[in-house]
């Protein structure tokens, strides 16, 4: 049997980003197949009551510093130098989480996030801003302006919020989130145990 893992994933998250290009080489080195689920990540945070690490980590001293400082190590460790906040941060993302859960649905999930991560977290592109996406999409293998019609669609907003209540019910608070079997691994910071988890099975 394949070995599986899934990642419930958001544009809006750099960590997201910044675990994509890890996780490749995770699923070059084990052979694994991978599962991409969107989620809303506004909506988990809703639902779960929690809050951005730079809100929650506000009255800590030293606390959202050091938090950068490991952020800067991760990307020094797996070559990341061309990672930049996005100045648009938070971006508002269902419609572009919409977008993704068409092209999931098409088996393409995977290229659709190789090409919009590089204009979202190296280029700054804002991704709440419907021209932005299109000219994003504009020359790739995907018809931006079928994606987005189709985000207006209810069996796909219905489809991103069952993902989204769903993510919540199997414990998940915060993106990205990586599931192998029905172990949950929360964040960038626990590749590894995904691959162990993973080279176990």
């Amino acid at each position: 049997m394949t070995k599986t893992v899934e990642m419930l994933f958001d544009f809006v998250s750099p960590n997201a980003y910044l675990a994509w290009y890890p996780l490749q080489d995770i699923l070059a080195r084990t052979g694994a197949a991978l599962t991409i689920t969107p989620a809303f990540l506004g909506g988990i945070m809703k639902l779960t009551g929690n809050q951005p690490p730079m809100v929650a980590n506000a009255g800590i001293k030293g606390k959202n510093e050091y938090m950068m400082l490991e952020m800067q190590r991760f990307i020094a460790k797996h070559g990341l130098a061309q990672f930049a906040m996005n100045p648009h941060f938070p971006m508002m993302t269902i419609t572009i989480q919409r977008m993704l859960q068409q092209a999931v649905d098409e088996g393409r999930g995977a290229a659709f996030i190789d090409h919009v991560l590089p204009h979202v977290w190296e280029r700054g592109v804002d991704i709440s801003n419907h021209d932005a996406i299109l000219a994003v999409l504009d020359g790739s293998e995907f018809d931006g302006a079928a994606l987005l019609a189709g985000a207006a669609a209810a069996d796909v907003k219905a489809r991103l919020t069952t993902n989204t209540e769903t993510a919540v019910a199997r414990g998940v608070f915060g993106l990205p989130t990586f599931f192998v079997g029905d172990e949950i691994y929360f964040g960038k910071d626990r590749l590894d145990g995904v691959e162990e988890a993973l080279t176990a099975r």
